[in-house]
């Protein structure tokens, strides 16, 4: 089992860069793909980006590509999502989460946090 908790949301500005945090407990962490996800108001939950477990071969949303770089520190059992150039609507609760693939389906994963929110301000 994998429990998780993200960390790093606040208010920004447009333009402005964040690093989120997902620190995660227990031994499967290492063999688990890690996702983010993010959910706006009244929105679905929308994928972001995923690192694989074993390679580190990461994927990302078209909305977020080239401004968004997740990456993972296995010593630490921690995942980042590093957050450059953002708009306002990147506004949204974010989501970290453990599966066993690194998939852009959030019904691959097993494990979430509990999120963080993120809000940038134009």
């Amino acid at each position: 089992q994998v429990q998780l908790v993200e960390s790093g949301g606040r208010l920004v500005q447009t333009g402005d860069s964040l690093r989120l945090s997902c620190v995660g407990s227990g031994r499967a962490f290492s063999s688990s793909s890690m996702g983010w996800f993010r959910q706006a108001p009244g929105k679905e939950r929308e994928f972001v980006a995923v690192i694989s477990r074993y390679s580190g071969t990461s994927y990302y949303g078209e909305s977020v590509k080239g401004r968004f770089t997740v990456s993972r520190d296995n010593a630490k059992n921690t995942v980042y999502l590093q957050m450059d150039s953002l708009k306002p609507e990147d506004t949204a609760a974010y989501y970290c989460a453990a599966g066993g693939v690194a998939s852009a389906n959030q019904k691959d994963y097993d494990y979430w946090g509990q999120g963080t929110q993120v809000t940038v301000s134009s």
